[in-house]
């Protein structure tokens, strides 16, 4: 089908194709990842790892693997990143390995509810924060809390709309800010911890526990602490605009992910250092609780940290949950509109605003903090769908060249993991989990009638195209050319050639 004529401004053709700027070098790729996974998971899930672990011992123990598994994941997502090197991530890889079908089903739950809600929440958190100041002795009013929310998430859509160049900077600026802020906590428990105030990680106490959690408590225990390390594969949805994606998406990934994990791990003792389990069951802002016990008249820099964390968690989604409609709509999933880019700034602006537009309405929705096992569960399934990939991929395609081949073992392991998890999840949360197994499916009539039914009437197909030219007139976009991929090696070649040093 022929692709709408771009747009016109007076006598002057705007260009037929733009391409996508590779300005994402190895620190702006770390930020990313760093960026997108810290976000108001580690101000959020605390208390839910506690609750179903069962005793401080065993959460800082799920914290530590949950980073473990957060590397294995990501070590095969490098492998498919390289192998396959298109932006979208796992929706890329999926419907490339499994076909269009199970792609879309990963891109229908991602762009209906799981960035949307975890948008939501992360600004929720944010305008909360920023509030709780303002509003010491209650909860910051509902309306407040709603308009903060929109405004933020506004604001920052405007900014990745104007220019890739702005976002990665901003995306820089407070991962910094974040790590800081961390920092700050970390210090301030290492203190406790020389003066002696460490009772709640003494031994008797850290394994202490008056109830032996089952490991169905333990599946969710994990579920909260995968929605705080959630984002360790959002660097794979912006590959094509990676500089050097063979080196550097690695490179990112040893050294984005076992810092996070450190920074986790170090900040939970923190809490604990000077704060007794059920001091923080009973906090609904932990970071508040410990800057209110240790710093006094300074405690106002916690919920400012805080807001900064999340302002920058808030850019990261957009900037990469938007390559991800990007990506479905460059792949016919979406309307086409969608994978257009401003004919100067380069930036998927059609994508930006209905990513936006989504996580507006789910703030509009009501309380959405119910929906983090959801959509955590949405999320493992959908890492192992890919990691499953990784292994049938070896196997459909043994030749193909893999610059990154990680052990047998890595996938594998995972896998274990992951079908462990997700089956004790469905059997102590079988509700929650079933929700987002039903989100999944509903996509499966869309798929049939909106991409398999080609015979549309023409009614709908003439629709659909005028919607498409007068959205690229007001948005003055139009498709990327994109970049050839070079490679280095014959692509059905198993091996380098001898010489080379990889057989060294």
């Amino acid at each position: 089908m022929d692709r709408p004529s771009p747009p016109r401004e007076d006598d002057n053709r705007v260009p037929d194709r733009v391409t996508l700027k590779k300005e994402i070098g190895l620190l702006s790729a770390c930020t990313i990842i760093i960026g997108n996974i810290i976000g108001s998971g580690i101000f959020i899930s605390p208390k839910g790892v506690l609750e179903h672990s069962g005793s401080v011992g065993v959460a800082l123990l799920v914290w530590t693997l949950g980073g473990g598994v957060a590397a294995l994941g990501s070590l095969c997502y490098a492998e498919l990143g390289v192998a396959i090197p298109k932006s979208g991530g796992d929706y890329a890889y999926v419907s490339e390995i499994f076909g269009g079908l199970v792609g879309f089903l990963l891109l229908w739950s991602a762009v209906l509810i799981m960035y949307p809600t975890t948008l939501a929440v992360i600004a929720l958190t944010f305008s909360g924060y920023v509030l709780q100041p303002v509003f010491p002795e209650c909860a910051p009013p509902y309306a407040a809390t709603r308009v903060l929310s929109a405004t933020c998430l506004l604001l920052l859509t405007w900014v990745n709309c104007c220019s890739v160049r702005m976002a990665t900077r901003i995306q820089d600026v407070f991962t910094v800010g974040k790590l800081l802020a961390l920092g700050l906590i970390i210090a301030v428990g290492v203190v406790q911890i020389f003066n002696g105030n460490f009772e709640a990680l003494t031994p008797q106490v850290v394994f202490s526990t008056e109830r032996t959690p089952s490991v169905g408590r333990m599946a969710l225990a994990f579920l909260h602490a995968s929605f705080a390390f959630s984002g360790w594969n959002f660097l794979n949805y912006v590959t094509e605009e990676v500089v050097d994606p063979r080196r550097n998406l690695p490179r990112a990934i040893y050294i984005s992910i076992p810092l996070v994990t450190l920074v986790y791990t170090l900040t939970n003792v923190a809490y604990f250092s000077s704060m007794s389990s059920d001091e923080l069951l009973s906090s609904n802002a932990v970071a508040v609780t410990f800057g209110e016990k240790l710093l006094g008249t300074f405690s106002a820099i916690m919920p400012i940290s805080v807001a900064l964390s999340t302002f920058g968690g808030i850019n990261g989604y957009l900037f990469t949950s938007s390559r991800l409609c990007f990506s479905g709509a460059r792949e016919g999933h979406l309307p086409g509109l969608l994978a257009m880019i401003h004919v100067s700034k380069c930036t998927p602006i059609p994508a930006l605003l209905v990513c936006c537009t989504a996580a507006m309405v789910i703030l509009c929705i009501g309380e959405t903090h119910n929906l983090i096992n959801c959509v955590s569960f949405i999320s493992y399934l959908s890492y192992g769908v890919t990691v499953a990939g990784l292994l049938f991929y070896r196997w459909k395609k043994p030749n193909l060249y893999r610059p990154i081949k990680v052990h047998l073992l890595v996938p594998v392991c995972y896998l274990m993991f992951w079908a462990l998890l997700l089956a004790f999840s469905l059997y102590s949360e079988p509700l929650v989990c079933g929700v987002g197994l039903l989100i999944m499916l509903t996509g499966v009539p869309v798929y049939f009638l909106g991409i398999h039914w080609k015979a549309k009437p023409k009614c709908v197909t003439r629709f659909f195209e005028t919607a498409t030219s007068v959205g690229q007139r007001l948005c003055l976009v139009v498709f990327p050319q994109l970049e050839p991929v070079e490679v280095p090696e014959p692509p059905e070649r198993t091996e380098p050639p001898a010489s080379s040093p990889l057989n060294s």
